[in-house]
């Protein structure tokens, strides 16, 4: 017998006693509800980890006892049992919450095989939900003290409330999504769904489905109808990531679908309706991939009614210690260790480098920092930059003796020190410090010109 109780609601007394018994026949605890009232009532009194519940019910119906259940116990898992014909019902109810829906007619292998999956991630959901409540906001956070990309957030907040498209354009490893998921927070949309789609992840085959959706037999495989990421993200937001990947004949039905507002499956004979804000972003120079005839002009304008540009953190230095000592916190307690430190050789090495990976690249070098330094504060050695060419860097600092008693003296001196290791060549210490030749010269030019 499972420990854990569910509540079955339906109107319908045969129907009803037919989930009971089939539940119970699966070692399951079940209590029945004869309409939605009932069902509210129990549920205020009783404990149910799942809420099975048909839709069509008179005065309290389906999305009644969903709303219900939600409001009291955002936690508990909602199935909703709905007839054939009335999928854009059971689409809805997974907007507001539901963890899944049955179609009629279905088999007893069906309700166990739905429940179990459903009761299969309770366990997960419910030891994971408390820190994820907790570093949700955290997660999803812009951390800048810079005046531009404050600026541009400000703008953000302003224009979230509208429908018009965002484009989102920056190098790899900026945070583009992070931009993407600000706007939505922002805005009006913030309660519905936010789906992503990769462009450049999706084969451009596979792609026209996984966005617009199919019918059943609407090709070799197709055993049945599958929702695509418009109608998933309807009443939300859709992030199209990489938009310059997209097929440039795929591009054509997307500009209809953003223009006319509705969208076809394949294999389908009726237009659906959808209401979604589009973000679309892109590492790429996309009026360089329009003059190369791989983009769609037309299509571009369309999605560049918000234009943002999102700088690299070569840009933006003074958010370098900020993004350290988030990720020195993050990961120390990812990994156990009590409040991770930077060395002053190490934080001079971060804040020199030119980080080509960008955020993305500052954060991956602190996590495996972390991870190697198991005593004291993490020295340069286990810093892993890589030089100018891409290579690791492989060599052993610790003969480099950090002297100074600030932060610029002992950068300085690192300079110095690691320029007599190898003798003055200026390229071969570049790699070493994880900095191009050309910040070299400068950090040269202005210790000298210091001392004058």
């Amino acid at each position: 017998m499972h420990e854990r109780p569910v509540l079955v609601v339906d109107d319908d007394p045969s129907m009803r006693m037919a989930l009971s018994e089939s539940l119970l026949s699966c070692g399951y605890q079940v209590e029945a509800a004869v309409d939605g009232a009932d069902a509210l009532k129990k549920f205020t009194k009783g404990q149910f980890d799942v809420v099975i519940t048909d839709m069509r019910m008179p005065k309290v119906g389906g999305m009644d006892v969903l709303r219900g259940v939600k409001k009291i116990s955002p936690r508990t898992h909602v199935i909703v049992i709905t007839a054939y014909g009335t999928v854009n019902t059971a689409v809805q109810a997974m907007k507001e919450g539901a963890s899944d829906f049955i179609m009629k007619p279905f088999s007893l292998e069906d309700l166990e095989s739905v429940v179990k999956n459903v009761f299969s991630h309770h366990d997960t959901n419910e030891g994971e939900s408390r820190n994820k409540e907790e570093t949700q906001s955290s997660s999803k956070e812009i951390i800048t003290c810079d005046k531009k990309m404050i600026a541009v957030l400000e703008l953000l907040k302003c224009v979230s409330k509208s429908k018009s498209s965002v484009l989102i354009q920056g190098e790899s490893g900026t945070g583009k999504e992070l931009f993407a998921r600000y706007i939505h927070r922002h805005s009006n949309r913030a309660l519905m769904p936010f789906v992503a789609v990769n462009c450049a992840a999706v084969p451009h085959t596979l792609l026209e489905s996984e966005m617009f959706g199919y019918e059943k037999g609407a090709f070799t495989g197709a055993m049945q109808r599958r929702l695509g990421k418009f109608e998933l993200a309807d009443g939300g937001t859709l992030l199209l990531d990489e938009i310059s990947e997209m097929d440039i004949q795929l591009q054509a039905k997307l500009l209809r679908a953003i223009q006319e507002g509705e969208i076809d499956r394949l294999g389908g004979r009726e237009t659906i309706p959808i209401d979604v804000r589009i973000i679309a972003t892109t590492n790429s120079d996309l009026k360089k991939v329009i003059s190369e005839k791989k983009f769609r002009e037309d299509l571009f304008y369309r999605l560049n009614v918000i234009p943002v540009n999102v700088p690299p953190l070569r840009s933006r230095a003074g958010d370098i210690p900020l993004l350290n000592e988030y990720f020195l916190k993050k990961y120390g307690e990812l990994t156990g260790r009590k409040n991770p430190l930077l060395s002053e050789g190490a934080a001079a090495l971060l804040q020199n480098y030119s980080w080509p990976g960008n955020v993305r690249e500052l954060e991956n070098v602190i996590e495996r920092a972390v991870l190697m330094a198991d005593r004291g504060p993490i020295q340069p050695e286990h810093l892993c930059l890589e030089g100018n060419e891409g290579e690791p860097i492989d060599a052993d600092l610790s003969s480099v003796p950090l002297k100074g008693s600030t932060l610029w003296e002992v950068e300085r001196n690192l300079i110095f020190d690691t320029l007599k290791e190898v003798n003055g060549n200026k390229t071969k210490a570049s790699k070493i410090l994880g900095i191009s030749v050309r910040t070299m010269r400068n950090k040269l030019h202005e210790y000298e010109m210091t001392n004058l």
